[in-house]
């Protein structure tokens, strides 16, 4: 073996026992990371108990009388009552079990001649069904509950056309099928808004209803599964909680990687990027990358070897 040959094999068992250093280092601050107590980083987990509200943040003199009584209780994994029956948009006597059962289900309430909020919380609804990539019917059910008996298939149908004609998402001709306008007497009301958690009033003042915003994600056998506040829905939170009601059976697995990284906050009834867990994922990622590495020099190391 000549002295050049000599340099050359000290020069790369000396590269590739730095490499090893370096691996290991990375791989002990890695394995550090991911054991860290998850109480370093303040995190709200699991789901709310049921009667979780949400608070005001003011005091209840402040609040008009009507609003004091009105809210979602956030009954998370209680089951709706699918034996309740309403009327659809046809005049059809029908179960609400007959929404559920293989698709998780989007359930609105609403009125239909209501003059405002009623009509946003549909058209954010609307907007964010245009650019979702699920689609209605084929992936899940929409399920819209009128809480006036005075509703009827009448009203539910007129309600329903705007809506259709205001879908523009071209190749997805389920939504008629898959967008049901119901209306109901008032026992069969009451069971579900209270099933439901969804607290509201009439005011006599104004002879309106008075009653949060929001839409509820439940799972294929009628557990309610989420609560997205307000009167907009981004595509990515009400795509994430139609997967994660349907325990992963639509969407796709870079959506089921992402919910790694993305977490419920039932405060907001949005999903919040989680960065102890995108770090973590990086971390796993690394080390696979880290060990092919070692792996290739060392082979490198041993064929260089053996055609000595």
């Amino acid at each position: 073996m000549t002295g050049a040959e000599t340099t050359q094999r000290t020069q790369g068992t000396q590269r590739l026992r730095l490499a090893r250093v370096r691996a290991f280092t990375f791989v002990s601050f890695v394995s550090f990371v991911l054991s860290a107590p998850q109480a370093l980083f303040a995190q709200m987990t699991g789901a709310p108990t049921a009667g979780y509200k949400r608070e005001a943040g003011m005091t209840a003199s402040t609040v008009p009388a009507p609003l004091r009584e009105i809210g979602f209780d956030q009954n998370i994994d209680q089951l709706v009552p699918l034996d309740v029956t309403f009327r659809d948009e046809a005049g059809r006597s029908v179960a609400l079990g007959e929404y559920f059962g293989k698709r998780p289900v989007v359930m609105v309430f609403a009125y239909y001649d209501c003059p405002m909020l009623c009509t946003q919380v549909i058209n954010g609804l609307s907007s964010a069904l245009n650019v979702l990539s699920l689609e209605a019917h084929r992936d899940f059910e929409i399920v819209t509950v009128s809480f006036n008996p005075k509703d009827t298939p009448a009203t539910a149908s007129a309600k329903k056309a705007v809506y259709l004609g205001r879908y523009t998402r071209a190749g997805a001709p389920g939504i008629d099928a898959g967008w049901h306008f119901l209306s109901g007497d008032q026992p069969s009301i009451d069971r579900l808004t209270k099933a439901a958690g969804f607290r509201y009033v009439w005011d006599e003042t104004t002879k309106q209803f008075a009653h949060p915003t929001g839409v509820i994600v439940l799972t294929p056998d009628g557990k309610l599964a989420r609560y997205l506040f307000g009167i907009e829905y981004g595509p990515r939170d009400l795509r994430f909680a139609l997967v994660e009601a349907s325990a992963g059976k639509v969407g796709t697995p870079v959506d089921s990687l992402l919910l790694y990284c993305y977490h419920y906050d039932p405060m907001t009834g949005r999903y919040g990027f989680i960065v102890m867990r995108a770090l973590r994922l990086a971390g796993v990622a690394t080390v696979l990358a880290l060990a092919s590495f070692i792996v290739v020099m060392i082979r490198r190391e041993t064929a260089g070897r053996a055609s000595l």
